[in-house]
């Protein structure tokens, strides 16, 4: 029996071959299976032959293993086929069977981007040995001796190295399909228009991409295969870039197919020598492998763990690029040039920096000493398009009724607090909330790095400033909250409260800035309270009950916005701050609408008391807001005749006391 085994995130396999009917697994030297890690028990597993040719796991471990997609505990034991793999972090084992084990399309993509990245590694280092690639990042990019100096270069390395002999040919034919489809989508990418990076770093977009070693007729073949892939995938018939290239992501392979006979030796060492050349121009001039996730549209956030994992989310969940940094050495070398596009610095003395790029994508690099494992950036992706509440409507994140509502509440001049947790949507549907103030007011925003993109004309944007070198000259959001007071602002929209600043906000809202905007970190609407209490309480010593009375008369609407477990975005909950309960000197929160059965947002029959307001004013139509429900019709009429505003009649009290 042939076993292979390997860490999760390298590529390097180790096979061993036993003639035993059992075998025993562990991080002791005793096991015919020694797993190198303190994760792993001394005598994590015992794996046997059954006579029918299926295999028998045994746990003796404390920790649990995935044999396939099922998790087995300690004590457990789990029959299962040869060729399913077994999964004892941080490791993966595979006992051989008798037909080819049938591995996924992303571990087949994984594989084949890190034998790519091993050779663009080994070409890399014999660049450096023949070129100095210092003096090259510093000549300009358009300069064509120098990208003919450098293209030749890497074609000569391959020829070194033996990358074309017909042994590697089965490998290359994998290798080339996977270049192919990259190809098609920065292809895509390039024709949308819509490539902020080389903007950002000054680069000519098309210049960077073709070679400076271009043979036409090789082009000419590449543009006829692609035509034939878009016609075959119906390219043409998405709506946008994004649905493009997810379309492609999901159907490319079965197309590829019927390219593959056209890929004759000749074309596919054009293309591989094509992409590599990219590639590796990415890593002396751009930002390697990230030059192409930054273009995608259909990603929203980069994640570089390490120089062989990277992170993207795309649709709300989070997944294995496949890319991958040559070294860490580079990676950090990258890392300096996206800081550096924005006027900052990162070193050993200021290992940590928090910027943006001009296109509004918000970045956080850290690296030693504070990163232990290696260097980290986090790259929060600005939307090309800037979402429409139409646009949230129609992904399911909120009701039209409830979008009618708070369309009616901003134009209102009704102080609202967008809640959630990380990466939730919050600033997001600021922005769209924000598109509902009417055009004639002054508007000043207030943010740690600037995201809000705001339609109107008289918009006045502050960002916080940090400290300079020599620790001075710093500026937080308190301070600019404070001097925009002084400049005559109709609404003041503060992209997040973390901190004393929440004090300045309430009293803004306090005094005379209705119509006011921020987020606030939540897990629920009624959480809020308790996360401004603590905010409050850090700017200044106040009474829980003032804080309260401060809080209660500051803010109109709470408005939590939740990313569900498959990633979808929505809003939960609606909730009017009423007021403080005099007896209990909690502050009121009624729900207007919640998020129920996890399938919609529905109204809760509760009216809030500015209702008669909104409908005096025709921002609101009740048949629109509740539907066909007559139930909430008819409360309302009762509220009415009853005297005083809708939500607080004494019907109304009795029924919300119920």
């Amino acid at each position: 029996m042939k076993i292979w085994f390997n860490r999760i995130n390298e590529s390097h396999r180790t096979m061993i071959e036993v003639d035993a009917a059992e075998v025993t697994i562990g991080r002791d030297a005793s096991n015919t299976v020694v797993l190198a890690s303190p994760l792993v028990s001394r005598r994590h597993a015992i794996v046997r032959c059954l006579e029918d040719g299926r295999l028998q796991l045994e746990n003796l471990g404390l920790n649990s293993c995935l044999v396939g997609d099922e998790e087995v505990l300690g004590g457990q034991t789990v029959v299962f086929s040869p060729g399913t793999r077994v999964r004892i972090w941080p490791y993966t084992l595979t006992f051989e069977a008798e037909k080819a084990v049938n591995i996924s399309r992303q571990e087949l993509e994984a594989h084949l981007r890190s034998l790519v990245a091993d050779l663009e590694l080994r070409i890399h280092r014999k660049l450096l040995e023949r070129l100095d690639l210092y003096e090259f990042e510093n000549r300009p990019t358009n300069d064509p001796q120098s990208i003919l100096l450098l293209e030749n270069n890497i074609e000569d390395i391959c020829r070194e190295l033996r990358v074309f002999e017909p042994e590697n040919e089965p490998i290359l034919e994998e290798i080339t399909g996977l270049m192919l489809r990259d190809y098609l989508v920065n292809s895509l990418i390039m024709e949308s228009g819509k490539d902020s990076l080389f903007e950002m770093t000054g680069l000519n977009a098309n210049e960077f991409d073709i070679p400076a070693t271009l043979v036409p007729e090789r082009e000419t073949e590449l543009a006829g295969i692609l035509n034939f892939i878009r016609e075959r995938l119906r390219l043409s018939e998405c709506r946008d870039t994004t649905e493009q290239v997810q379309r492609i992501e999901e159907h490319f392979n079965v197309v590829f197919q019927l390219v593959r006979p056209h890929l004759h030796a000749e074309l596919r060492k054009y293309l591989i020598l094509r992409t590599l050349k990219k590639d590796l121009k990415d890593t002396i001039f751009g930002f390697g492998p990230l030059q192409d996730l930054l273009r995608a549209d259909s990603i929203t956030e980069i994640m570089v763990v390490g120089k062989d994992q990277i992170y993207v989310e795309r649709n709300g969940v989070i997944e294995k690029s496949g890319r991958r940094f040559i070294s860490d050495k580079v990676t950090e070398a990258i890392i300096e040039r996206i800081v550096a596009q924005v006027g900052r610095r990162i070193d050993k003395s200021q290992p940590l920096v928090d910027a943006r790029l001009p296109d509004g994508s918000r970045v956080n690099a850290i690296i030693p000493p504070l990163a232990v494992k290696g260097p980290c950036l986090t790259i929060r992706k600005f939307p090309v398009q800037r979402m429409t509440m139409d646009d949230l409507i129609e992904m399911g994140s909120i009701s039209r009724a409830a979008a009618t509502f708070l369309r009616a509440s901003v134009i209102d001049r009704k102080n609202i607090l967008v809640s959630g947790g990380t990466g939730a949507g919050k600033t997001t549907l600021l922005n769209v909330l924000s598109s509902f103030i009417p055009f004639k007011e002054r508007i000043v925003t207030i943010e740690d790095t600037v995201e809000l993109r705001l339609h109107q004309e008289h918009v006045v944007t502050l960002e916080a400033k940090p400290p300079n070198v020599e620790g001075q000259g710093a500026y937080t959001i308190r301070d600019l909250v404070r001097n925009a007071l002084r400049m005559r602002p109709d609404r003041i929209i503060v992209g997040e409260c973390r901190g004393p600043e929440a004090l300045d906000m309430i009293q803004a809202m306090n005094t005379g800035h209705d119509g006011s905007l921020t987020t606030l970190h939540a897990n629920t609407a009624r959480e809020v309270i308790e996360r401004l209490e603590v905010l409050i309480l850090m700017a200044a010593e106040l009474p829980i009950y003032s804080i309260h009375r401060q809080i209660a008369s500051a803010i109109d609407l709470i408005v939590h916005i939740t990313r569900l477990p498959g990633g979808r975005r929505v809003i939960t909950e609606i909730t009017e701050v009423v007021g403080v309960d005099p007896e209990t000197k909690n502050v009121i929160l009624h729900d207007i609408f919640n998020f129920r059965n996890g399938v919609s947002l529905e109204p809760t029959g509760y009216l809030p008391t500015f209702i008669d307001s909104l409908v005096e004013k025709d921002l609101l139509d009740l048949d629109f807001l509740y539907g066909k429900d007559d139930h909430q019709k008819e409360m309302f009429s009762m509220a009415e005749a009853v005297g005083g505003p809708a939500g607080s009649s004494p019907l109304e009290e009795k029924r919300l006391r119920i």
